[in-house]
């Protein structure tokens, strides 16, 4: 709903910027008000770019574990997570926008099950309190998810929000923490 009232209110200035120019046009040429509106104009999708631009997680390879299979887990956790948060700006539906939420619920719990098998074949010293975060961040997810069943568009954006926040501080913390061990004991 809230994206649609921005939507609704970028329109109407729109319009409305076009009627001031047209109007400041029939008070002379030399007249500063349209030329100021056409800027204005001339200036929203840049403006819009880069506001949204701000909106979605760019991989970085200093998020890199070093492990292939786990950062290709993480570039597409990221892919998903930039779709549900195009589902979130724009007016895709509700249906695109469960669709985009479900994908990245289901692919974080594939990716933390293969991380935890990699962590067990390999031994890795602190697999319990990795394994532990992995639990906390989908039942974290579970009550968001509930939440979003009562109040879709009151949660949407917080959840969006949290999946960001926390996949990159998870990549860039904790599992960061398991690369150098892993790698040595063989996983590329």
């Amino acid at each position: 709903m809230r994206n649609t009232i921005q939507t609704f209110g970028l329109s109407l200035f729109i319009v409305l910027a076009f009627i001031v120019i047209g109007v400041g046009f029939m008070f002379g040429l030399d007249n500063p008000v349209p030329w100021i509106m056409i800027a204005v104009l001339i200036a929203i999708p840049f403006l819009h770019k880069r506001i949204t631009a701000r909106k979605y997680i760019a991989w970085d390879d200093k998020l890199s574990v070093g492990i292939a299979i786990i950062d290709d887990d993480h570039k597409k956790l990221i892919s998903l997570i930039n779709n549900l948060q195009t589902a979130v700006l724009y007016p895709t539906g509700e249906t695109y926008e469960r669709q985009a939420l479900k994908e990245v619920v289901d692919y974080t719990v594939y990716h933390f099950k293969r991380e935890e098998e990699l962590m067990e074949k390999f031994a890795y010293p602190d697999f319990e309190a990795h394994k532990k975060t992995h639990h906390e961040m989908i039942l974290k997810v579970s009550e968001f998810m509930d939440a979003y069943e009562k109040s879709r568009d009151d949660t949407i954006n917080e959840l969006t929000l949290f999946l960001k926040t926390w996949l990159i501080k998870h990549i860039a913390g904790t599992d960061q923490q398991y690369s150098t061990f892993l790698i040595q004991k063989g996983a590329k």
